[in-house]
């Protein structure tokens, strides 16, 4: 795997590709506006990057991450992302994305709806549970002490082999919390999301990082609303 497409390239997608750059993949950004809205970018990644159209993205990335508001999940092209590896880096905000009943009644999580609409794809949920700051700033590289870890989810054991080798090589450990279905467990307003990357969000960059057990901790105390 040497190229990773982004579908959506605001603050976790942007920060993925600087990640994945700076680990020597090659990335291919895209966005709703177009690509030449991401020149300033593609020129501060420099010869890694290039921005094209979304389907030119889904197409290129052998790894492809999705990180686009959840009301447009339904966009994202379902036919060049057949047999992908597809990340899912969204959170349902109502306030943002409007009431979805199935969400709102805990019968699906986001995730689902994204392998729903991706049939033929292999949906894995990381990186929606971390500060776009933060994911920069905490990367290190494998076997540093103070080394972070992010929460995946998936229904397929070599997708998840494939994200979590990703992970290693951008900087971070992972943590397997299950299913899709499972990804609730570091959704908004668990244990797991947010904070647990700094105890003190106004010092956040002198605190511990959250390593793989004080993930795995915030994960068993997650409890449904």
């Amino acid at each position: 795997m040497s190229v990773v497409g982004l579908i959506g390239s605001g603050h976790i997608g942007g920060t993925v590709a600087r990640l994945a750059v700076a680990a020597g993949y090659e990335v291919v950004l895209s966005n709703s506006r177009g690509p030449e809205t991401l020149s300033d970018l593609v020129d501060e990644l420099g010869p890694g990057a290039s921005a094209g159209t979304v389907d030119a993205a889904a197409r290129a990335g052998d790894l492809v991450v999705v990180s686009i508001p959840l009301k447009s999940y339904r966009a994202v092209p379902a036919q060049p992302l057949a047999g992908k590896v597809v990340i899912d880096t969204n959170n349902y905000y109502p306030q943002r994305d409007g009431q979805i009943p199935e969400l709102d009644e805990d019968t699906v999580t986001s995730s689902e709806l994204l392998q729903q609409h991706l049939p033929e794809a292999r949906v894995v949920k990381v990186f929606n549970n971390i500060f776009f700051r933060h994911l920069l700033a905490l990367a290190r590289p494998a076997g540093a002490a103070d080394r972070s870890a992010l929460p995946i989810a998936g229904d397929d054991a070599e997708a998840k082999a494939v994200v979590t080798a990703f992970l290693d090589r951008i900087g971070y450990d992972a943590v397997d919390a299950g299913t899709l279905a499972d990804s609730w467990r570091f959704q908004p307003d668990t244990p797991a999301y947010g904070t647990i990357y700094s105890a003190d969000p106004a010092n956040w960059e002198q605190e511990a990082p959250g390593d793989a057990d004080k993930v795995r901790a915030a994960l068993a105390k997650a409890e449904r609303s």
